[in-house]
C-alpha cells in the first residue's frame, strides 16, 4: 500500500510537516490520522500515551506557548479538525543550532497538514476562525509537575500572530519573559 503521508522536514531540525492523503469517492472521505509504522521514519518512535481534543471558540484567541520537562519531555502530532490555526513551535533544545527559533504553520482540514513536534519544543496556537477544533497525540502523559510555558506575547521570540491576540488563559498571558539566563531544556 502507498503512503497515506507525504512528510516534509522543516527548517527547525526535528519539525515536520505531516501532509495526510485523503481518499475521497461520493461516499465520502476517508483520513489515516496517524500511522506508526509511517511516522517512524521521521521521528515518532513512542507509543501514543495521551489524546487531547480542544475547541477554540473565538477567532484571535491563543493557547499556549506549553512545553512539558524532561524526564515528561514530549512529542507531538497536532492535526486541525474544524476550522484554522496558526501552530508554532519554538526550539528550546539547549545546544541547538536553532535553540528560540520558531517556525509556523497553517492547519486546517482543508490543506490536510498536521505538525510533528519534537521533545524539547514548546507549542501553541492561534485561532483564525471561530470553533477551532484540534486534536493533538502525544507521547507522553501530562504531568503537572513538569508543565512549564513561555509567553506567547514574550518580545524576544517577537511571534507575528496573524490577528490581533484575543482570548488568552491568565497563565498562558502570566509566563515570565526569557531572559539571557535561560538555557534551555536539556534532553
Amino acid at each position: 500500500m502507498s503512503s497515506r503521508f507525504v512528510c516534509t522536514p522543516l527548517p527547525l531540525h526535528g519539525l515536520v510537516r505531516v501532509q495526510r492523503q485523503p481518499l475521497q469517492d461520493a461516499r465520502g472521505l476517508f483520513e489515516r490520522m496517524f500511522c506508526a509504522n509511517e511516522l517512524a521514519a521521521v521521528g515518532w518512535t513512542q507509543p501514543i500515551a495521551q489524546i487531547n481534543h480542544s475547541i477554540t471558540r473565538q477567532r484571535g484567541s491563543v493557547r499556549g506557548l506549553h512545553y512539558q520537562r524532561p524526564p515528561h519531555a514530549e512529542m507531538k502530532l497536532v492535526s486541525c479538525l474544524r476550522g484554522e490555526v496558526w501552530d508554532v513551535a519554538v526550539d528550546l533544545r539547549a545546544g541547538s543550532p536553532t535553540f528560540l527559533q520558531w517556525h509556523a504553520e497553517r492547519l486546517s482540514p482543508d490543506n490536510a497538514c498536521a505538525l510533528l513536534i519534537p521533545p524539547g519544543f514548546a507549542h501553541g496556537f492561534q485561532a483564525l476562525t471561530e470553533d477551532a477544533e484540534l486534536l493533538y497525540l502525544h507521547s507522553a502523559a501530562y504531568a503537572p509537575g513538569a508543565e512549564a510555558g513561555l509567553n506567547p506575547l514574550d518580545p524576544h521570540l517577537a511571534l507575528p500572530w496573524p490577528l490581533p491576540v484575543g482570548e488568552m488563559s491568565e497563565r498562558d498571558r502570566s509566563h515570565a519573559l526569557l531572559t539571557e539566563s535561560f538555557e534551555g531544556v536539556r534532553l
